[in-house]
């Protein structure tokens, strides 16, 4: 059993640490649904302990005390996420503990992660059991009650480890959300990892090189409803601090109050933050009460958690520099245009058909997106700035896209812009109807409000997967019928759920009907749907057009 360890080996078991989770990094994503299902505990941990793995490849220490500090300097400004910034917590703790030590035997491991634990405990706002905190405190305590019987470094890191997986196959049943989704704790799981690596380095084992065929199991992310999730925004960052002694606890009640799942972990120069809530905004703001704002991060939880549901790629922030370079690689057009006009137009649309109609009624500029498909400000504002325009318009035309369209308001410097709130397509074709370039801005305003205001929107789509929604038992490939977004019905034959549908009291009372087809519908079926609603609201005008929009077969208006 080796003794005690060094600063030299305490550095090539971070590395080691680091290579053993990046191997595993996908089972444990696939393991992700708490606090909530975006699948991305695995990257997130292997990305915050990279930071540490590079800081202790580029210098060397004379102590295990300062290559543990060094260690948790580097994890406080690379953690991510959840797990990462908990991570940090852990080794924040376990660096204090041996500050002033030249080398670390079992009885300093066993202090140093009960140090660990509690400042973890103490960061975090609304402890959890079943989780990461879970499975590392009882690995403690284990710790030290080996440490009692041997204090070689070996024995104890090995019985924390063992504790650790005892503790970790409970979580499941520790867990509502992952019991329900049967899986163990992706974030205990991922300690256990890098503790594993650390002391597979001390036994002299091999460094995994690649990704492991790794046994494992994986989530069920559809038994975890997108709806749980209070708060969308996965929130990130890092201040430096005005003075060392600054005092967070006035920041630590304010993030409670406008979001949960907070951590904050600190050293004597900088803070970091993660919180999930629905004004990241807000978040970063009041932190520059405290310091000066270095970096963030900030993902849409539910977005991600669809996408996984729907096994789909979960686009995060380190596709950034893929996607801008996408972006660059396939820009057009001006990138600032000068006013020409008093008015401009710019929408939100998915489908070559709907983009026709907009084009028709006078849109300057057409923004590809829509339900799954939620354009970013930037995509927003390019098209706004390619507006020949000195007052610009904007049609979101989906309700998660209102909020990215109006943070264009303060970045236009050139135009006023006005974010109309369209939540469907068929309101952004009425409010573009009532526009009148020759009025004044109130006045056109007030009537492209008016003219969206009064239309009600109805949609054919399907289901992806079985589930239950609202009293209706859902399976997957039902037709489902959605008016102003809330279930109206499923069905198994397409025809059957049309025609209750124009037998709703919103398509009886409209004296005007649009029917738009999508991309997946044949002229044959769209005709048919003509049909059903034709006779089912003979008093109405009812118009056929083939929008070409993915994802939905049919958007009906009713005016």
């Amino acid at each position: 059993m080796v003794q005690k360890i060094d600063a030299a080996v305490f550095q090539r078991m971070i590395i080691h640490a680091h290579a053993a989770i990046n191997a595993q990094k996908q089972p444990i994503n696939d393991l992700n649904v708490f606090p909530v299902p975006d699948g991305d505990t695995g990257t997130n941990m292997t990305l915050t302990i990279g930071a540490a793995a590079a800081e202790m490849q580029k210098k060397h220490y004379d102590t295990v005390g300062q290559a543990a500090g060094g260690t948790a300097s580097a994890l406080l400004r690379g953690a991510r996420g959840n797990s990462g910034v908990i991570l940090s917590l852990l080794f924040r703790g376990l660096s204090k503990a041996i500050k002033e030590k030249e080398t670390m035997d079992g009885r300093d491991l066993a202090i140093a992660l009960d140090f660990g634990v509690a400042a973890a405990y103490k960061a975090v706002m609304k402890p959890a059991e079943g989780t990461i905190l879970t499975v590392s405190r009882l690995a403690a305590a284990r710790a030290a009650g080996q440490a009692r019987e041997d204090e070689s470094f070996e024995g104890v890191l090995e019985a924390a480890i063992q504790e650790g997986r005892e503790a970790l196959e409970r979580t499941i049943d520790q867990n509502p959300v992952l019991k329900k989704a049967g899986v163990v704790d992706a974030g205990g799981k991922g300690f256990l990892v890098i503790l594993q690596g650390m002391l597979d380095e001390v036994r002299g084992l091999p460094m995994p090189e690649d990704a492991q065929d790794v046994p494992n199991d994986k989530a069920d992310f559809e038994a975890v409803n997108v709806e749980d999730i209070t708060f969308a925004f996965d929130t990130v960052f890092i201040v430096r601090k005005f003075k060392e002694d600054t005092d967070l606890e006035p920041y630590r009640r304010y993030l409670e109050s406008i979001g949960d799942s907070l951590v904050i972990g600190e050293d004597d120069e900088a803070f970091k933050v993660h919180v999930h809530t629905n004004t990241p905004g807000s978040a970063l703001n009041e932190a520059q009460k405290y310091g000066v704002l270095e970096l963030a991060k900030i993902e849409n939880m539910r977005t991600q958690a669809e996408d996984l549901a729907a096994g789909r790629h979960v686009q995060s922030t380190d596709d950034l520099g893929a996607i801008e370079e996408e972006l660059e690689k396939n820009a057009a057009g001006p990138v600032h245009a000068a006013p020409e006009k008093k008015f401009g137009y710019v929408a939100v649309c998915a489908g070559s058909g709907l983009e026709d109609v907009f084009r028709d009624l006078g849109v300057d500029g057409l923004v590809g997106g829509g339900q799954t498909m939620n354009p970013s400000t930037q995509d927003i504002l390019k098209a706004i700035d390619a507006t020949p325009a000195e007052i610009v318009y904007v049609l979101p035309n989906n309700k998660n896209i209102i909020m990215a369209a109006q943070q264009t308001v303060p970045l236009c410097e050139d135009k006023k812009v006005i974010v109309l709130p369209t939540k469907t397509v068929p309101q952004g074709i009425s409010a573009m109807l009532a526009a009148d370039p020759e009025a004044e801005e109130e006045d056109n305003t007030a009537a492209m409000t008016e003219g969206f205001a009064n239309v009600r929107t109805s949609e054919i789509t399907y289901a992806a997967r079985d589930s239950d929604f609202d009293g209706f038992a859902i399976h997957q490939g039902d037709y489902l019928a959605l008016e102003e977004h809330q279930l109206f019905g499923t069905d198994q034959d397409l025809s059957a759920i049309l025609d209750r549908l124009a037998r709703s009291d919103s398509h009886q009372r409209a004296e005007f009907i649009s029917i738009f087809y999508g991309e997946d519908v044949t002229e044959e079926k769209a005709q048919r749907a003509e049909e059903i609603f034709a006779a089912a609201c003979p008093n109405a005008e009812i118009t056929l057009l083939a929008g070409g929009q993915p994802v939905y077969y049919f958007m009906i208006s009713a005016e």
